[in-house]
């Protein structure tokens, strides 16, 4: 798979990675043995980087990725970005950051921890230069290798690659939630900053996998947000499930986006090879507990790039159908 360096951090990351963000609670039951193979499988399939944070299942699924890196003879090549969780009144406080730090290590069984990222703090927090100071003094005595923030607007992520030790971002971006590519891509590019894309298939609609949430399990984010509304779903005003899309608009928007899908390829591998189009995005993490998925989402990488004509016709969906949703919200 092809490599692309995550900003100034110098890590070569392949260009698909894996998000285990599905290993929390708001997705319903998942077991440990379905976790661990999809990250295997997401490994031997060539990938090197893994997402995680504090947060997904407490702790657990830092626990089961160390569990399969103390397994791999192949570790040393693998990168894992994790994310620190923000005190109570949703900032970072330097007690709250370094126990975040220390647990990561222990769970992931590490000593230095590859990339720390902010996990999406109060607009606030990116106005508190102290904070900033704290992941400087974190990567001085070695305890994380690189820092960088997970965002929820593209405001907070300008705000935040003004601090020097911020390395990379992580934000939400596929066809359904276009303004970072307008707002924010171009700055951080020559800022040098790696751009990591979460939620690219906008939790399962971009895979063309939910076409009703009736089966869904009554506690998974993604039912409660189709049946009570955007803001009761996952994030901040709801803004993470279905990448803050209304359900049925999104719906129609994937529905309109099929026939653009070549033949040989997925909805959810056109929207991967539609996101590394650009430039600016280093890498892009899809999450999945099933082996088959993880292989398909890897693959999207060795498709061709898509034409221009294309990637107008996706324009001019999203404007048709989710533009006034999201476009000036996030």
């Amino acid at each position: 798979m092809h490599r692309r360096t995550l900003g100034s951090t110098g890590m070569e990351l392949t260009e698909v990675g894996l998000g285990t963000w599905n290993v929390g609670p708001v997705w319903g039951d998942v077991e440990d043995e379905d976790v661990i193979e999809s990250i295997h499988t997401a490994l031997d399939s060539g990938s090197n980087f893994v997402d995680t944070a504090e947060v997904y299942g407490e702790g657990r699924a830092e626990r089961l990725i160390g569990d399969v890196l103390d397994h791999r003879e192949d570790a040393d090549r693998i990168s894992v970005a994790t994310k620190a969780r923000p005190d109570e009144d949703g900032r970072h406080s330097e007690a709250g950051l370094r126990e975040s730090v220390a647990g990561s290590q222990d769970r992931l069984g590490v000593d230095t921890l590859d990339l720390v990222q902010l996990h999406c703090p109060e607009t606030a927090a990116f106005y508190e230069p102290e904070t900033f100071e704290v992941l400087e003094d974190l990567k001085d005595e070695g305890e994380i290798a690189h820092a960088g923030v997970s965002v929820e607007k593209v405001e907070e992520a300008t705000k935040a690659i003004e601090y020097d030790v911020v390395e990379s971002v992580q934000i939400i971006f596929n066809p359904l939630r276009q303004r970072p590519a307008e707002r924010f891509f171009e700055r951080a590019k020559n800022e040098d900053v790696g751009i990591i894309v979460r939620v690219p298939l906008a939790s399962g609609l971009l895979a063309d996998a939910i076409h009703d949430v009736s089966h869904l399990d009554e506690e998974d984010h993604r039912r409660i947000a189709a049946e009570e509304g955007v803001e009761a779903g996952v994030g901040r005003k709801g803004g993470e499930t279905f990448a803050g899309v209304p359900f049925e608009s999104g719906l129609a928007a994937v529905e309109d986006m099929r026939r653009l899908v070549p033949v040989q390829a997925s909805m959810a591998q056109f929207t991967l090879r539609w996101i590394l189009d650009f430039e600016a995005v280093t890498t892009v993490i899809p999450g999945s507990t099933s082996p088959e998925h993880v292989r398909e989402n890897i693959a999207a990488a060795d498709l061709d790039p898509l034409s221009h004509e294309t990637h107008g016709a996706v324009r001019d969906i999203y404007e048709e159908h989710v533009y006034d949703d999201v476009h000036h919200c996030w």
